[in-house]
């Protein structure tokens, strides 16, 4: 009897531990991270008897937690991974933004500008028009600035997002370290502490949001999370916290995670960090924000130093040579970053500069300068990684001309160059008096009174203002033939006529630098001539050459070989590519990422149908344990009125 009742004893207190924890199931069905829990039972050691064993019952093992390590680290590695794409892909809509098409985009105000020099070549000496054209030129100059100043609203914004998901990080990392610690502290009881485990895993889980994480299990329970593959975030009951820094050249346009260890900041490999929000937000602001910024520096500046040249080179109303139309951009300080971090592994003292050579050679790019001795070295092209070497400098890269003119470099001296990241950021209209608007050519053609050939002019260019060694007579001794005044002795040298060629206004024997370039069309006769001089002073106000001249600057080759009206729209389908790109990616992330979470809950995940059945058949269990206790008892009370 006593037997049965301890059987009985047993079953029930079995039976109500499975409906206690099947209950527990239910009320944590929309807790984040709760693992569903089973009660494991095991029968107990039955009793010897002369005819065999009799059974004693059941006994709780323990309590169980459903959870799959190897599906709850990769739905977290996952998790990390669409974060990151999903940040990033978020960012790229913002800076594609910035740079609208249609009628409000920079690319039709420029376009806009371009026009106006058209009409001002119709009419040169209507106010009117010059006005319009000034105006213009101040417009396209305010979409510039504009676009820049959003640009440094966007970085302004990503830093503030990257500072306080950083604090994020910190705040995670410590409360998994007090986790570590209770855990560390319950090992003693041989049971596994299954809500601080749920606890744990979530902030986990929490945590590769913002930053991928590696894991490793110590035998005190405690779980080390790792950053970048190495570098300890939480050992134990210990955090080393993290911070945003600059890069390794101080630049204020880029930054690093960094891990504090000993009081020292570590820098963090920026590649190495994997998945997570901040990792997506860096590779934005380090990568996809300086390809923006470097794309619309490249456009200003490209654009401004054309202008502000080919106006240079036309006369204004009072007969004065043209000024800029645009700031101009003068290296410097403020364009090129010397280390800032790592400033006293530079042990020379050169200080590099650059100036411009042909802005239709710009490549959209920061560069790295690396010295392997005090003169030679390489130059590294960030946006794609092209390594040039040099083993002297001055040297001419990418439509560039970088020089050091004072100090020296040693070996193991780093440098980076950013010549368009600011280009955009001031730029602004010279003047506005339309007088001053320098639209005649210093340099006029004609045709000689006695030609009977049919050649006509097709066009003649002004290559410096004023233009020296004038007037040049070039005389026709054939069809295919002429002579030129400016040779010394005069008409010494007989040159080869096709028509269509470009005839350049020097010869090497008089000035090494071109005053002006012709364009004839036709046949000349022997005896035909034509005349280069300076714009006569009677057809100044009439003349529109270098009007014309600013205007066909629009179908010049200058950004990737697309002409300059097309250059905006360049830089759109750069950034339109990137976008797409990453949107693409981060639907794909995010699939997986969904696809993974899911087969995790399939696990550890509570299913109400399935508990609520579970909660009949332990009620049913119960039911049946308190009838053994009655029958016991009844047994019992039978017995004792018959000892009675």
């Amino acid at each position: 009897m006593s037997g049965l009742l301890s059987v009985g004893t047993r079953a029930l207190q079995a039976n109500q531990v499975m409906l206690q924890t099947a209950g527990n199931n239910i009320a944590n069905v929309n807790t984040p991270g709760y693992s569903r829990q089973s009660a494991v039972l095991q029968t107990s050691t039955g009793q010897f008897t002369g005819g065999g064993y009799i059974g004693k019952g059941v006994d709780i093992q323990t309590i169980q937690r459903n959870f799959s390590a190897f599906l709850t680290r990769q739905s977290a590695l996952a998790s990390a991974t669409g974060a990151a794409d999903s940040s990033r892909a978020d960012k790229l809509k913002q800076l594609e933004g910035i740079f609208p098409g249609g009628t409000a985009g920079l690319g039709a105000a420029i376009n806009d500008m371009l026009n106006a020099f058209s009409d001002v070549a119709n009419a040169p000496t209507d106010l009117t028009a010059r006005t319009v054209a000034l105006t213009r030129v101040d417009e396209a100059a305010k979409r510039m600035r504009t676009a820049s100043q959003n640009l440094d609203d966007l970085q302004s914004g990503v830093a503030q997002e990257l500072s306080q998901k950083v604090s994020n990080i910190n705040s995670l990392a410590k409360s998994i370290a007090d986790i570590n610690d209770k855990i560390a502290r319950t090992q003693g009881s041989g049971q596994p502490p299954n809500d601080l485990l749920d606890q744990r895993d979530q902030l986990v889980r929490d945590l590769n949001q913002y930053v991928q994480t590696s894991s490793i299990t110590a035998s005190d329970g405690t779980v080390g999370i790792f950053l970048a593959g190495s570098q300890a975030l939480v050992l134990g009951s210990t955090v080393s916290p993290v911070s945003i820094v600059k890069d390794d050249f101080g630049d204020p346009l880029k930054s690093k995670l960094a891990i504090s260890r000993g009081g020292q900041a570590i820098t963090l490999d920026e590649n190495a960090l994997g998945g997570g929000e901040v990792a997506g937000l860096l590779r934005f602001q380090n990568n996809d924000l300086v390809e923006g910024r470097n794309l619309l520096g490249r456009l200003t500046l490209a654009i401004g130093t054309s202008m502000n040249n080919q106006h240079q080179l036309g006369l204004d109303l009072d007969g004065n040579a043209g000024g800029n139309l645009f700031t101009p951009t003068v290296f410097g300080a403020g364009n090129i970053l010397k280390p800032s971090a790592p400033a006293t592994l530079n042990t020379g003292t050169a200080s590099p500069a650059l100036t411009i050579s042909d802005v239709t050679q710009f490549v959209a790019s920061d560069y790295e300068m690396n010295f392997t001795s005090a003169t030679s070295g390489n130059i590294t092209r960030r946006s794609d990684g092209v390594v040039t070497a040099f083993t002297s400098v001055p040297i001419t890269i990418d439509g560039l001309n970088l020089s050091i003119p004072s100090g020296s470099a040693n070996p193991g001296d780093r440098f980076l160059l950013k010549p368009f990241s600011t280009a955009a950021s001031n730029i602004n209209a010279e003047f506005s008096a339309p007088r001053a608007l320098a639209v005649a050519s210093p340099v006029a053609g004609s045709l000689g009174t006695g030609n009977t050939g049919s050649m006509q002019l097709s066009s003649l260019l002004a290559r410096s203002n004023p233009v020296a060694s004038t007037p040049v007579v070039l005389t026709f001794t054939g069809a295919n033939s002429y002579t030129r005044s400016d040779e010394i002795p005069a008409n010494a040298t007989t040159f080869t006529y096709t028509s269509g060629q470009v005839i350049e206004g020097t010869t090497p024997a008089t000035n090494p630098l071109s005053q002006w370039s012709l364009t004839l069309q036709g046949v000349p006769k022997a005896g035909d001539t034509f005349t280069v001089q300076q714009q006569p002073a009677a057809f100044r106000n009439l003349n529109a050459g270098n009007a014309s001249a600013m205007t066909g600057l629009r179908d010049v080759a200058m950004f990737d070989g697309s002409a300059l009206s097309d250059g905006y729209a360049s830089l759109i389908s750069q950034i339109g590519i990137r976008t797409q790109s990453a949107n693409y990616s981060a639907q794909v992330s995010s699939s997986i990422a969904a696809n993974l979470e899911r087969d995790r809950t399939g696990v550890s995940g509570v299913n109400l149908d399935e508990e609520a059945a579970k909660l009949l058949q332990y009620q049913q269990a119960y039911q049946a344990s308190a009838k053994m206790m009655q029958i016991a008892q009844g047994i019992f009370d039978t017995l004792i009125q018959t000892l009675r």
